[in-house]
């Protein structure tokens, strides 16, 4: 996959640099967030599954945008491979990044490529690095993010593609951005999608649009890598318990057939 070619470079597009927003006071004052608009997600549904091709790409913007402030810390890159990627594949995305391992022989801590069986490598060492980077804003993991926001999948789209010009008479503060779908209509972080801002090995358009569906489809996934597993067991336990109930009923009625009430 051409992915792997443009794992290696830094993170070039830093739309996330800011994290997610600390909101003033004032800021949340200002009124309810815009409701999301309800999407048709490919894995929504008791028979919906992982759109793997999008969620493919999804990695792809993730690595190149988003992971330069935040992580994906309870994922590891051996669970690439239920994306479809060949072990080759992910040894090479995981190698473009360096761990701290150790002690060595000598007690001291190294550095090393990482490797499959690590998680994904976080861009800053702890918590206080984060925030001093992004002017006391420390940037949320994003793992659980779309099961963390009562609008879920929805929500996170429409944030991402929601930036916009403030209302007339409305005045931003320094430091933010306007977005209507965010709490209070201000976020600290600035639009991290901009037409073309990655190029697709597969040759889809990169549109603010597509970036957003293909991310929080990775994003989803992320969450749930699980979710078609749970889906098809729950599946099977329905038909189960259809199939026990009909027997037990008919097992009631012989079983009463000649009973004379």
């Amino acid at each position: 996959m051409g992915i792997v070619s443009k794992l290696r470079r830094t993170a070039a597009v830093a739309g996330f640099a800011a994290g997610v927003a600390m909101v003033s006071t004032a800021a949340l004052a200002a009124g309810d967030a815009k409701h999301p608009e309800a999407r048709d997600w490919h894995f929504s549904g008791i028979f919906g599954t992982v759109d793997v091709h999008s969620a493919q790409r999804g990695l792809q913007v993730y690595l190149e945008v988003c992971a330069s402030c935040h992580s994906l810390k309870h994922v590891a890159y051996r669970n690439l491979g239920a994306l479809g990627f060949t072990e080759a594949e992910i040894e090479a995305i995981a190698a473009g990044f360096e761990v701290t391992d150790g002690p060595d022989s000598e007690g001291e801590m190294f550095q090393r490529p990482a490797i499959q069986s690590d998680r994904f490598v976080s861009p800053f060492p702890n918590e206080e690095a984060a925030k001093a980077a992004n002017n006391g804003a420390n940037p949320p993991d994003l793992t659980l993010q779309v099961k963390a926001h009562p609008g879920g999948a929805d929500y996170i789209h429409a944030l991402l593609t929601g930036y916009a010009d403030a209302p007339d008479g409305v005045e931003v503060p320094d430091g933010s951005n306007y977005n209507p779908f965010f709490r209070g209509g201000f976020i600290a972080m600035p639009a991290p999608l901009f037409e073309d801002g990655v190029e697709y090995s597969d040759g889809t358009a990169a549109t603010v649009e597509q970036m957003a569906t293909d991310v929080v489809n990775f994003m989803q996934w992320a969450a749930e890598p699980e979710m078609e597993q749970r889906k098809k067991m729950g599946f099977k336990v329905v038909i189960f318990l259809i199939i026990l109930s009909a027997l037990l009923y008919a097992g009631k009625r012989k079983l009463w057939a000649n009973i004379d009430h």
